[in-house]
């Protein structure tokens, strides 16, 4: 391998059976077994369907990724993106040796400090100092060596407090803090993160983005980065490869994957408004956004965010986040600016007397907070806007150049 290259990906596949832990039954194990004594090929690597979730298969497996190649040169800032099930996440998994794939392998030049999900490493029990040294032990740390980086770690998670305190206690946002701060600042020479960002605060959000550019850029450290804001992605890398159906549609320069991206993700419809229900353990029952009239929505018409939840939760903070095509914030709505706004109740309505965001397509974030309880809802609910008469002068209000239309007049 050139010396040059931090991670070589050969003909990397990853094969599930529906429905069931593990590749298959007995009787499947002992064809395989049968079929390599013989010295003839896995008879289940010929079937299975691609990963594609909108329509049925005929198979009982499925290929979460097929034929992937790829060589990432050490100190590349690299974007993997795609829809959800297009295998990103396994693609991560894979490289950190979570799990095996199926077929093909890596060749990896380097230590990888991987922060996968929420808590990724973390032994519940430990303390979170105590996890800080057994995160640096598992990536060949010496003690000593992490004592160095110990004060920097804690200083940037923010948990000093309870940094003494079993990580079980910890709160999501918490959990991620730490892993973030330990797998960033530990020296290990690949970075993986996935999507678990958006666990955080915006704040916190910006200062990872803010810490993995330096890993990149001034430490030549390689990352690879997987997520949904297209924004965050541009800022932060060079290159990327998009997934489509567990396979490779795309290898170049950042810009042309995201704008590859973002025109075969774009909605299909000129209106088209969806709930999306992801877990079915959220909190979050149903949200919708209409119009007072029921009609479509149109900028400078009334917009009224409904949200209903499967329990009342008393005291309670509600964030909708509304996120243009790029997956940039346009709108923030919380209760957290009506102090004396009751919330025990299960449903609730956010009203905007006249709609400011421009014709286009949007996404909703929605996130709940109290002392015992924290969900955020990614990309749950997905509208269109169309231009109407924000400025009222009996016209269609066009040649927008910002993002977000305000009320004005000039003298």
């Amino acid at each position: 391998m050139n010396p040059n290259t931090a991670i070589r990906a050969e003909n990397i596949s990853k094969q599930y059976r529906l429905g069931e832990v593990g590749t298959g039954t007995l009787t499947h194990d002992l064809n395989r077994a049968w079929a390599k004594l013989r010295g003839k090929e896995d008879p289940f690597l010929k079937i299975g369907d691609s990963n594609d979730r909108s329509t049925k298969g005929e198979s009982d497996y499925v290929w979460s990724l097929k034929d992937i190649n790829f060589e990432i040169e050490k100190g590349d800032a690299v974007g993997i993106i795609g829809r959800n099930g297009a295998g990103k996440s396994t693609l991560l998994k894979l490289l950190s040796r979570v799990t095996k794939p199926t077929t093909g392998h890596f060749e990896v030049q380097g230590r990888i400090a991987s922060l996968l999900e929420v808590g990724t490493g973390f032994n519940p029990e430990m303390t979170g100092r105590e996890n800080i040294f057994l995160n640096g032990a598992i990536l060949g740390m010496r003690r000593q060596e992490i004592k160095r980086k110990f004060d920097e770690i804690v200083d940037f998670a923010g948990v000093e407090r309870y940094i003494d305190t079993p990580v079980k206690r910890y709160s999501s946002g918490m959990y991620v803090r730490l892993a973030f701060a330990v797998a960033a600042h530990l020296e290990s020479e690949i970075l993986i993160v996935d999507e678990v960002l958006a666990v955080g605060d915006a704040e916190f959000q910006k200062k990872c983005l803010g810490k993995m550019g330096d890993v990149s850029k001034g430490e030549g450290r390689t990352v690879l980065f997987v997520s949904h804001n297209m924004a965050s992605v541009r800022n932060l890398c060079s290159s990327g490869i998009y997934l489509k159906y567990g396979k490779i549609e795309l290898k170049s320069n950042i810009e042309n994957i995201v704008e590859s991206y973002l025109n075969d993700n774009d909605f299909d419809e000129t209106i088209q408004l969806q709930f999306i229900q992801k877990n079915k353990d959220k909190i979050l029952d149903y949200i919708e956004v209409r119009s007072l009239n029921d009609s479509s929505l149109i900028s400078g018409e009334s917009l009224i965010f409904n949200l209903r939840l499967k329990k009342v939760l008393g005291k309670i903070d509600i964030h909708i986040g509304v996120y243009d095509r790029n997956d940039e914030k346009i709108l923030n709505l919380s209760t957290e600016y009506f102090p004396d706004f009751k919330t025990d109740k299960n449903s609730f309505n956010c009203v905007l007397k006249k709609n400011p965001l421009p014709e286009g397509n949007y996404y909703a974030h929605v996130f709940f907070k109290n002392l015992f309880y924290e969900e955020f809802n990614s990309h749950c609910l997905k509208f269109t806007v169309l231009n109407g008469d924000f400025y009222n002068q009996g016209r269609i209000t066009e040649k927008i150049p910002s993002k977000i239309l305000v009320e004005h007049e000039w003298k």
